[in-house]
């Protein structure tokens, strides 16, 4: 069965042909680890993970490989100011190298709370400070480069189409480039490939190269790292809507000076995360993050259910209305499974419902419309149903296996906590519940009281 795509570079949906008969080589920009990694990125690795589950669940082996940004991303996208690791560690009183260490365990930590696998290979930018280099020197023969006073630069005159993956004309990007531009330019929208070490400032991540000290920008790398590991032309490439019009324009550029190739066939882009139906900022201080969603009672999971009740290529409103409403559905479907007999057999005819679905550009919003039509259809077998909704669970990643014909088994010790507390709340004895709450909690379970009634889970 074809899976279709939306292809940002030719703005239309495709069927998928890979470059090699059932492989897959899929690239996917990563975290800049100078601080935790907010919801919008979250999404965006949701994304990555969900088309490579559609991938293998066809059949296809995946190679896929997600950068680590941790030296050359200045502040503000652009060439100007410093750069975000060398702030982190004014930030925080430790060396770039510190902050760059903890926060890529950070990212991992919470990627994997939410089920996202870690991809095949995780390179770093500072371990490819050679191919980098190269990269330039190719670059520099092809014509592609020229030096000035703080870097050499890509000048993006010599491509005639440069800008068009962004719906940006050359002449519309330098019209709409700040203020505060380097004259030294040839054209404002030309971008840094290697920035020198200010004079007199000792950085914490610097190489020497053949123009001199310094270091890379920060497109360089998605370029340099995607051709080592899936070769000048590969399959797919995934990233944040955010990255088009700069990150990935610059990526293509680079990768077209120094090869002629486009890098990659088909480039999926997933839409913003707007908070409470406006912008995420800073300034308005809901950035929010992995910690938030734990630290306001939500399963990590749920946010995933969140996350996939929305396709990828539209915009996301995130409150915790919202999240509270996925995590309810999400154990409404944990308690349902639990009681199923053990999974034995797939019903055929849903399962290729859920199949086209998946493959109809990711639409994960209507793959959990058929797991709820699964689990209402009363002519199924239990264990029919649950062998085919771990089928489902390959894709959807909600680690349902945990769940599915695993009844709650209850101690005696516990259940003489509930009944002891669900006495209690009869009598409004709320010390003594709160009491009896937290020894429930000790044992290692969780429990939601609604509609008069007392449901006891186990931490997972």
């Amino acid at each position: 069965m074809d899976i279709q795509l939306r292809n940002t570079l030719t703005k239309k949906k495709e069927i998928f042909k890979p470059i090699e008969a059932e492989k897959a080589g899929l690239y996917s920009c990563g975290p800049t680890v100078y601080g935790p990694i907010h919801v919008g990125n979250l999404r965006a690795f949701t994304l990555a993970d969900t088309l490579r589950r559609v991938l293998e669940f066809n059949g296809y082996e995946v190679n896929h490989v997600m950068n680590i940004t941790d030296v050359g991303h200045l502040v503000g996208d652009g060439d100007e100011g410093e750069d975000k690791l060398e702030v982190g560690a004014k930030r925080e009183g430790k060396t770039a190298w510190d902050i760059a260490e903890f926060y890529t365990d950070a990212f991992k930590k919470d990627v994997s709370l939410m089920n996202i696998a870690i991809p095949d290979t995780l390179p770093k930018a500072t371990d490819h400070i050679e191919e980098q280099i190269e990269m330039i020197k190719k670059l520099e023969e092809n014509g592609y480069a020229y030096q000035i006073s703080d870097g050499i630069y890509f000048d993006t005159s010599k491509l005639e189409d440069y800008g068009s993956f962004g719906g940006q004309k050359l002449e519309e990007k330098e019209e709409g480039a700040r203020v505060q531009v380097n004259t030294e330019k040839r054209q404002a929208s030309d971008f840094a490939l290697w920035k020198f070490s200010p004079e007199g400032k000792e950085r914490h991540m610097e190489w020497e190269s053949p123009w001199g000290k310094g270091f890379p920008g920060w497109h360089l790398e998605c370029s340099a790292m995607s051709t080592k590991y899936l070769g000048k032309s590969f399959d797919l490439h995934t990233g944040g809507i955010d990255l088009i019009p700069v990150h990935h324009e610059n990526e293509i550029a680079q990768t077209r000076g120094a090869y002629g190739t486009l890098q990659a066939n088909t480039w999926v882009h997933n839409d913003f995360v707007q908070i409470d139906g406006g912008k995420m900022s800073k300034s308005l201080g809901n950035v929010y993050n992995m910690s938030d969603i734990v630290e306001h009672g939500f399963d990590p999971i749920a946010f995933r259910y969140f996350v996939l009740g929305a396709h990828y290529a539209k915009k996301l409103n995130f409150t915790w209305e919202a999240v509270g409403a996925a995590q309810n559905a999400l154990f409404r479907l944990r308690d349902t499974v639990q009681e199923w007999d053990l999974p034995t057999g797939v019903d055929k005819e849903i399962l290729d419902r859920f199949r086209m679905a998946v493959n109809d550009d990711l639409d994960t919003p209507q793959a959990l419309a058929i797991v709820w039509d699964l689990v209402g259809d009363e002519h199924l077998d239990t264990a029919v149903k649950a062998a085919t909704l771990l089928e489902f669970d390959l894709v959807l990643g909600l680690g349902l296996e945990a769940f599915v014909a695993k009844p709650l088994e209850v101690s005696l010790i516990v259940q003489k906590y509930l009944e002891d507390r669900a006495e209690a709340r009869l009598k409004k004895n709320w010390e003594d519940s709160d009491r009896l709450r937290d020894l429930i909690l000790d044992e290692g379970y969780t429990i939601d009281d609604a509609d008069d009634a007392q449901t006891l889970r186990e931490k997972r």
